[in-house]
């Protein structure tokens, strides 16, 4: 209710950030919607995809839902030393031709890695001693938060999913 008109009478920011917030709703209650944004994210939805492309352009719809989780749960999530959150899905953009894309296109990419420290096995202990556990998740990298019907489990913000 925070970005409702009638709270903020005159706030085109605020109706146009409620107006997200129902299309984000409208794209989770229905299940083709939602099954195309788990398998596209919001790429589904832009230049006439599923849902028309309406409201979800330039990256807004993304946005939409980190700002709406990311509130309940406690802010965003802070990132790892790599830059990238553990398990985090990587994105790798190729231009190609329209017939490549009908008969398939074969080809090399290079895949960033982290490589393990040979001393901690990456750990991040120092020699002689064990890593401590992550006092937030008890190990398990992943937090659950409830508020209201709404139960969410997501990687810990303190170990950023590593469990020490």
């Amino acid at each position: 209710m925070q970005f409702h008109p009638d709270r903020n009478p005159g706030d085109a920011a605020c109706e146009h950030r409620f107006k997200e917030i129902g299309e984000a709703y409208e794209t989770l209650k229905d299940p083709q919607k939602r099954a195309a944004y788990d398998r596209f994210g919001h790429a589904a939805f832009e230049n006439g995809g599923m849902g028309n492309g309406h409201g979800f352009g330039g990256g807004g719809f993304s946005d939409i839902f980190e700002d709406i989780f990311g509130e309940m749960m406690g802010g965003r999530q802070r990132r790892s030393s790599s830059g990238r959150e553990r398990g985090a899905d990587l994105r790798y953009n190729m231009e190609i031709l329209l017939e490549e894309a009908y008969t398939g296109k074969t080809a090399q990419i290079r895949v960033p890695a982290s490589i393990s420290c040979a001393e901690c096995s990456g750990t991040g202990a120092k020699p002689g001693t064990q890593p401590v556990t992550c006092t937030m998740c008890a190990g398990h990298g992943k937090v659950r938060a409830s508020q209201g019907f709404f139960s969410i489990e997501r990687t810990c913000p303190q170990c950023q999913g590593r469990g020490q």
